[in-house]
């Protein structure tokens, strides 16, 4: 008996079992051929992408693999590498953007996979049906994301071409891995790109570490010197295996100090570290930032070799593990031995110039004194004369009295000259700034050079442009300055006229000096503003003149915040323009005045035997000063010392006291001026000092001591007409101003 069974359904469904046993064997087979592939150890991207491509082409047996990534922006996919089984061949260059393709963008973001056995009808891929399915003859895609490090990065595309597909789970589980091996492939690029990056800033940074002309040296933690370059070992005089294992701080001298810097750099460090454990270090976002902020910097003598002590400047930053704990000391030092050689040369010459400097001060005040001593009895006694006050003169006589008193003027304000561009040239000039009336500086300017004027036929004119007639200056600065220019364009005016015009301007306001005169070529301009410098300099020279107006003008401009600028042309005639800004805050002040204002005006009055004490030390200078106020009818007694000079006002009760502030000496003024208000007759009496400083501080303090006032030597007639009238009620002898 044969027994017959129908076994079809078994047997097809053996070999369906079969045939899906192979595909997992296939796929597993392939999944561990890519795993042991060299190609992803090696960073090569297009090579690793090749590899894949054909093996998920060969396992799922689809005609095209291609492997897509979001560009730069995220706005599209590019496929990058694109394996067409027919061909055999690789391509590239396709792209998808997003705002055409939504709801396929949509399902990579969501999905594991994108199984679409049909892809034509599939929500998830029908968008791209006509752009590019059907171009292509797709019927159903199997797509899996590709995702780095939470991010997805891009698709990996299976694309069966023929009838439709259906996929198994066994093939969308493998297609992922297929993605995950692309996400290998790009971490692997990644970590070859920053390997050779490390390797090239390593290869870098030796060639700068051994080349640099700075020595630098690598020190561990405890002292000892673990590299150093060619430049650190010329500085010390050791080769690099002497130096080896050594304690860098064998060859630094210390100082005091240098152990408290040591324990503060540490002490930074690990409070910082408290701070960075808390967040976790990242040593590269944060190494930076940390070495720059431990970092002390000195100046330190290193012992070379051979015993010569070598200056250096030293720079230590500390360099932390990838821990954040520090690791090693990176030691920067630089020969700086000529630099300090050259900075000592400039100290001893900087201190032979402010020891010249003192030297100049000091020769001028000497020689100030000196100069003015014997103009005292010079311009004194020509006053006198000029006066007629011990008999007539005849016209010569009177000429050469003349002569000798201008003479002595000039001789005086060249003296000046020189001590007010000193005083200006060691800042020790303070203006007295003040609201003034242009107009008034103008006429007394005009008036002052009008005589010079007109001995040489010029004519003299002035302007003045300004809806306000106030401009804001030390008053006897600003006519000095005013002067020099008018007195300058006469000197070299030898016809025609000069004028002086005053605008206000957009900053300030300015005094313009015009001339017709002989005109300066400009290749001579730089030296015109230079003390002591004269652009005709032959002993035979046609204009006198030491040269010092222009620069002292300049530099009291300056002073003011302005300045001088001169245009001329040769043989037409210059402008020198004088320029003040407006003021930024001004302190309004009453000035002394100018020295050569006239007396101030009293009801008339004889001296009806007042006494006059005059202590004095210069024989000449008293017997002038002696000599005129007797003459004009006061009782005068001179002494020549303070010695006896308490006994003397005792005895005589003067009613003015005229005392040289030289012969004070050590004696305190303000000690001796308390010691004469104490006597009972003392408010009859008058103080008036005597002196050569003009400077401001010392007249207020002389002042400010007890004195009533102060005249400067040389004492003119005028000033001490001023002295009688304000303190005597004189009225005037003299009539003219000298």
């Amino acid at each position: 008996m044969v027994s017959a069974r129908d076994i079809t359904e078994r047997n097809q469904s053996q070999k369906a079992l079969q045939i899906k046993e192979n595909r997992r064997r296939k796929q597993s087979q392939t999944l561990v051929q890519l795993a042991r592939s060299k190609t992803f150890q090696q960073g090569d991207l297009n090579a690793a992408l090749r590899e894949i491509t054909e093996a998920a082409a060969r396992t799922l047996l689809v005609k095209r693999v291609g492997v897509w990534l979001f560009n730069q922006e995220r706005s599209k996919i590019e496929c990058i590498d694109l394996y067409d089984v027919n061909t055999k061949k690789h391509s590239f260059g396709n792209s998808l953007s997003e705002k055409n393709y939504p709801a396929y963008f949509q399902a990579l973001e969501e999905e594991r996979t994108i199984a679409a056995d049909d892809a034509i009808n599939d929500t998830r891929t029908q968008e791209l049906s006509k752009s590019y399915l059907s171009v292509w003859g797709i019927t159903s895609l199997l797509d899996a994301p590709i995702w780095l490090e939470g991010r997805l990065v891009g698709v990996v595309c299976h694309e069966h071409i023929g009838e439709e597909r259906q996929w198994t789970l066994e093939e969308e589980t493998f297609a992922g891995s297929i993605a995950d091996f692309v996400t290998l492939a790009i971490e692997a690029k990644e970590r070859n790109v920053v390997q050779e990056a490390l390797r090239q800033s390593e290869a870098q940074f030796r060639a700068i570490f051994e080349r640099s002309s700075i020595g630098i040296g690598l020190i561990d933690m405890k002292a000892q010197i673990v590299d150093t370059n060619l430049a650190l070992c010329e500085i010390l005089g050791y080769s690099r295996e002497e130096l080896y294992g050594k304690r860098f701080t064998d060859y630094i001298s210390t100082q005091r100090g240098d152990l408290k810097l040591y324990k503060q750099l540490m002490s930074g460090i690990h409070t910082n570290l408290k701070t960075t454990s808390r967040v976790g270090f990242q040593p590269f976002k944060h190494q930076k930032q940390f070495v720059e902020r431990h970092r002390i910097e000195m100046e330190r003598r290193c012992l070379h070799q051979n015993g010569r002590l070598v200056w250096t400047h030293i720079s230590v930053s500390v360099i932390p593990a990838n821990n954040g704990e520090p690791e090693f000391f990176l030691a920067m030092i630089e020969d700086i031995t000529e630099r300090k050689e050259i900075e000592l040369k400039l100290r001893a010459s900087q201190e032979a110039a402010e020891t010249a400097s003192r030297s100049k001060s000091e020769f001028l005040a000497t020689m100030s004194h000196e100069l003015r001593t014997p103009l005292n009895a010079i311009m004194g006694l020509s006053q006198l004369l000029q006066q007629e006050i011990v008999g007539s003169l005849n016209e010569k006589q009177n000429e050469y009295v003349n002569c000798i008193y201008s003479s002595g003027e000039h001789l005086l304000a060249l003296i000046n000259d020189i001590l007010d561009l000193s005083k200006v040239e060691a800042d020790k000039e303070e203006l007295l700034l003040s609201p003034l009336p242009v107009s008034d500086l103008c006429n007394y300017a005009i008036w002052t050079v009008r005589d010079r004027a007109l001995e040489k036929g010029l004519q003299l004119t002035c302007k003045i442009d300004l809806e306000e007639d106030i401009c804001i200056a030390d008053e006897r600065r600003i006519k000095q300055m005013l002067l020099n220019l008018l007195t300058n364009a006469i000197k070299f005016t030898p016809a025609g006229q000069v004028s002086l015009v005053v605008k206000k301007v957009s900053q300030g306001i300015t005094f313009t000096v015009s001339d017709t005169g002989i005109g300066i070529d400009s290749n001579q301009f730089q030296f015109l503003f230079e003390p002591f410098k004269q652009l005709d300099s032959r002993l035979n020279r046609q204009y006198e003149g030491t040269g010092l107006g222009l620069a002292l003008t300049r530099k009291l401009a300056r002073l003011h915040g302005g300045d001088v600028t001169v245009t001329s042309t040769l043989g037409e005639g210059s402008q020198f323009t004088l320029f003040l800004p407006n003021p930024v805050d001004v302190q309004t002040g009453q000035d002394e005045g100018d020295e050569q204002d006239t007396a101030a005006t009293s009801s008339p009055a004889t001296a009806q035997n007042k006494i006059i004490l005059l202590v004095e030390e210069e024989e000449n200078t008293a017997i002038v000063l002696q000599d005129y106020l007797q003459t004009i009818g006061y009782k005068v007694k001179w002494i020549d010392s303070v010695n006896n000079f308490l006994e003397q006002v005792r005895d005589l009760r003067p009613n003015l006291i005229l005392l040289d502030v030289q012969l004070v000496g050590d004696t305190n003024i303000r000690d001796l001026l308390n010691v004469l208000k104490q006597e009972p007759y003392f408010p009859d009496s008058q103080v008036v000092m005597m002196g050569f400083s003009d400077l401001l501080e010392e007249k207020l303090s002389i002042l400010q001591a007890g004195a009533n006032d102060y005249l400067l030597k040389p004492i003119r007639v005028v000033q001490l007409e001023s002295i009688l009238t304000r303190y005597l009620s004189y009225s005037g002898y003299i009539s003219g101003i000298v």
